[in-house]
Formats: structure tokens, C-alpha cells, sequence
């Protein structure tokens, strides 16, 4: 007689509240660290599932990880305080009658709670290196379900933003920064996935997630802008009008050149000359001709719809205002978004990015140890200060580092420029990077040839968003005998370290 086997039996945590939260958080924290690694690394997220009982007499829980770092027993009451938030705040869509009563109270209700969930955790934050974020409520059997994201601050506080305190018409607020932004749409994802029949079950099976969310936030960011110009931020593509006119060449020729977005007859705009019939922002290839004009001190003029004139920035510009902004078409499929003097956001091939390079000084250390074992502070240091005068290069170069310099200068001397052995200093670096080819050097700092042709076998690894130097270095580094080390400047400002253990990581991730 077969045995029979013995009946599954489904053990649960205490703190379980569905079947799938255990896979939601992992799945969630998954997608965070994908998204904010590629915006700034050193911001560390880290996703927690919060429980808010609808009854006022039971408990908040923390539900993912066991240990969340949050007191639960803080967010006690929040359901309630969510509730007077809600009686004493303006609804939501209450200028537009084709919304249903259910979803305009669903919306506010929602409101109410976040708001109530963040007053909590900026209380618990105020003296903390962290930041914690409330996503959306999402009701799941009797309970709130809140995932709150945490970031460190340091690295928040990098980087410049506009001020708070926008809303759309649904009573959502609107994103002072792409990390801001990248935080709302991180939340919109949670929220929709919880909002699903089996919540959770879903999160994260599309591919190229990170990149979707990302975008997206490029786009919820610049909705901002567009409201200061007195454009509706729920239906403006700015976003997306930049990367097509940035991704257009005429004749030819990568678009290179600045467009002001302002209202007409705004105090610091001078017209040069103006268009009869304005052209419609939306009209790429007209746009992309008219950007053929812009020179050094004269801009095209948009007021975030059209294009209405030729003209240029004058007098002191107040950015307290707010309604002034540049777009800096820096090269092909690559631009900035700047006010007040400051880079807000990059796109580079339609994916957006933060202001600050990929370049850090912890994690270029580490790379040094380990590719060459080197632990003198001293002579990482001189690489540093060499490392950062070249991502100053505006033109973009190509920094080598391997422990057989000399070897490979003489291998390569048909197809570089040989010097005497010197030790890189910042001035030196900025006159060697001036030219184009790669510049050779070793561990201690010495340079051996400048203006290099790099050779390597094809792996089929590179990455055909990018452009032949990034490529070269990749082919190079992957196919060295030597340890060895790339520093690739791009164009657009973009600073990549590569090893082949970076490489090999990469690729397991992809």
C-alpha cells in the first residue's frame, strides 16, 4: 500500500495579513533599489509594509520586514486623523463633475491618511540620517496597507528643487525634483499592484520595470513646470516633446543649442526676433530646424506650447518666481532641464537622470583595491583629483589605468601619442584630455601616452545606446590580459567606472 503523504499544512506570521505581502515587499524593494541605485546609490532604500487597522481600538502593525525600524505603536490613531484631515481639507477633483462620487471619496479618504501616516514619520525623522516616504493607502480586508519607502538624507539634499506646495486637480501634490518624482511613482506602482484582485501578485512582471518608472517620472517632474507656465500639468508631454526633438538631427547635424521656457513678456526675456505664427512645440522636425539658429547668447522662446521667438536671458533673473526655465540641447538624444543656474534633471536616449555624475569617491577607492590591490590613501587620492578633473572634460575622455601602462604604450605606439613618463596633475589632466584617444596610465599615477587608439575584441556586451567610446573602453577592459581599470567621460556629462568585475555584474543583472 503507497504511503500517503502527510497534508500541507501553510504556516503564516503573526503579521500576515494577505498571502502575498511577503512577495509584494520583496518585489517592491527590488524595484527601489534598481530605480534609486541609478539615480544616486548612496540614497540606500529600503521599503517597509505598514498595517492600519480601520477599528480605532486595535493596533497599527508593522508587517514587512519583522524588523521595519518603525515603531508601530506611533502610527496608532493615524486611521482617525486621516478622517479629520479629510473633513477639513478641499476634496479632491472638485472642478470636474465626471468623477464618480465613490472615487472622489476613495481619493480623499486616501489623502487624508497619507498626510496623517507622514506628519508621523516626519516627527520620527526630525533628528534621524534618514527620510521616510508614506505611499498611497490601499485597503486590504480590514486594514490600511501603507508602504513606506526610506531613503538616506544626505544625498537627498544634494541636489536642487523647486518649491512645494503644487497640487494637481486631484488633490495630488506635484514632484519638486526627479527624485521626488521617482518616489510618487514608486508609490503609484504599490499602490496599483495592491489595488489588484490578488494584491501584490503581479508587482514587477513587465520587464524593464525600473526603466518604465523611471521615465515616468521624468515626465511627472516636468509636469511641474508646466504648470508654472499656466499649462494644465495633467495633460502636458514636455517630457517627452524634449527627448523626440533632442533625438532629431537636420542636415545631418546633432541639435545643439538652448530653448527659455517663459510666458511672453516676461521681465527677463529680450525677443530678437519674433515668428508671425508661432510653431507648436509638438511640430518636432520644425522645432529641431528652428534650433539651427540658436547661437551661444540667442535662444529659441517657448512659452511650454510654442515656440514664438528668437531671444535672449536679461537683467537678474528672481528664481524665487519660478517661471523661467532652460532646456540645453547638449547633444544628440541629450539634454538638460536648468533653472536659476542649477541642472534639475538630464535625459540621455530618453531615460532621465540626476545632475550629479555617476562618479564616487567610495566607491572608486573600492574599485582601485579591488582591481589592483592598492591601498596607498596617497596615491588614491592623486587618482581621484585626476579621475574629477577629467569628468570636467566637456567633450568627453577616456582614462586607462593598468598595472602594464608602460607594456601597452609601446604595444600601441602606431596608434597613440608616446610622452615621457609623468605623474598626472590636475592641469596636466585637463591639457592631455583636450585631444581625442585614451589617456594611459598606471596605479602610481604615471602617464605614458595620450591621444590612444584602444584595440580589444568584440564581446557583444556594449551597449548600442552608447556612443564608440564607451564601447571601446568595454571591448578593452573585457578582453585585457591586465588588471585595468576605464574611466569613460561622456558628452553629456555622464561618468562611468568600468571593471571587469562591474562589467561581469552587470551583465548577471541584465
Amino acid at each position: 500500500m503507497a504511503a500517503v503523504s502527510p497534508p500541507l499544512v501553510l504556516t503564516y506570521k503573526p503579521t500576515q495579513l494577505w498571502p502575498h505581502q511577503q512577495r509584494y515587499r520583496q518585489a517592491a524593494q527590488a524595484l527601489a533599489q534598481d530605480l534609486f541605485d541609478t539615480l544616486d546609490d548612496d540614497l540606500q532604500p529600503f521599503v517597509v509594509l505598514l498595517a492600519l487597522p480601520l477599528a480605532p481600538d486595535r493596533p497599527a502593525r508593522c508587517l514587512e520586514p519583522d524588523d521595519c525600524g518603525l515603531p508601530a505603536e506611533a502610527f496608532n490613531g493615524v486611521v482617525a486623523r486621516g478622517r479629520e484631515i479629510q473633513l477639513t481639507t478641499p476634496s479632491p477633483f472638485s472642478e470636474r463633475d465626471d468623477v464618480s462620487p465613490a472615487v472622489v471619496r476613495r481619493r480623499h479618504e486616501g489623502l487624508g491618511v497619507r498626510t496623517a501616516v507622514q506628519e508621523v514619520l516626519n516627527e520620527l525623522d526630525r533628528e534621524a540620517k534618514h527620510q521616510h516616504v508614506a505611499g498611497w493607502p490601499v485597503q486590504i480586508h480590514d486594514h490600511f496597507v501603507v508602504t513606506v519607502l526610506r531613503v538616506q538624507r544626505k544625498p537627498l539634499r544634494l541636489y536642487p528643487s523647486l518649491r512645494p506646495d503644487r497640487y494637481y486637480i486631484d488633490g495630488k501634490p506635484l514632484a519638486t525634483s526627479l527624485l521626488t518624482a521617482a518616489m510618487y511613482r514608486f508609490n503609484e506602482e504599490g499602490m496599483k499592484s495592491l489595488s489588484e484582485p490578488e494584491p501584490g501578485a503581479g508587482f514587477l512582471s513587465r520587464p524593464r520595470e525600473m526603466e518604465e518608472v523611471l521615465r515616468a517620472a521624468g515626465k511627472t517632474f516636468l509636469d511641474t513646470p508646466a504648470q508654472a507656465l499656466g499649462l494644465n500639468p495633467g495633460s502636458a508631454k514636455l517630457f517627452a516633446t524634449f527627448n523626440t526633438i533632442s533625438s532629431l538631427r537636420y542636415e545631418g547635424a546633432e541639435g545643439v543649442g538652448k530653448m527659455l521656457l517663459a510666458r511672453r513678456g516676461h521681465p527677463n526675456i529680450e525677443e530678437v526676433f519674433a515668428l508671425t505664427c508661432p510653431t507648436e512645440l509638438t511640430d518636432y522636425r520644425a522645432v529641431r530646424k528652428l534650433l539651427e539658429m540658436a547661437t551661444a547668447d540667442v535662444h529659441l522662446l517657448a512659452d511650454g506650447e510654442n515656440v514664438y521667438a528668437l531671444g535672449r536671458q536679461v537683467g537678474h533673473y528672481d528664481a524665487s518666481r519660478e517661471d523661467l526655465f532652460v532646456v540645453n540641447f547638449v547633444t544628440h538624444y541629450a539634454w538638460e532641464f536648468q533653472h536659476g543656474g542649477h541642472v534639475l534633471l538630464r535625459s540621455h536616449y530618453g531615460l532621465p537622470g540626476l545632475p550629479r555624475t555617476r562618479l564616487n569617491r567610495a566607491r572608486f577607492r573600492r574599485d582601485l583595491r579591488r582591481t589592483f590591490g592598492l591601498t596607498d590613501g596617497h596615491k588614491m587620492e592623486r587618482l581621484w583629483d585626476v579621475v574629477v578633473e577629467a569628468s570636467r572634460q566637456k567633450h568627453g575622455t577616456l582614462l586607462v589605468i593598468t598595472t602594464e601602462a608602460l607594456a601597452e604604450a609601446d604595444r600601441l605606439k602606431l596608434q597613440c601619442t608616446l610622452i615621457e613618463p609623468v605623474v598626472l596633475t590636475p592641469l596636466i589632466t585637463r591639457l592631455i584630455t583636450s585631444i581625442d584617444g585614451a589617456v594611459l596610465l598606471d596605479p602610481d599615477g604615471y602617464c605614458y601616452s595620450i591621444g590612444v587608439i584602444l584595440d580589444g575584441k568584440a564581446s557583444g556586451h556594449g551597449d548600442g545606446a552608447r556612443g564608440a567610446r564607451y564601447n571601446s573602453a568595454v571591448r578593452y577592459v573585457e578582453s585585457s590580459a591586465y588588471p585595468v581599470l576605464a574611466v569613460v567621460v561622456s558628452e553629456d556629462g555622464l561618468v562611468d567606472v568600468l571593471t571587469k568585475e562591474s562589467l561581469a555584474e552587470e551583465r548577471q543583472e541584465k
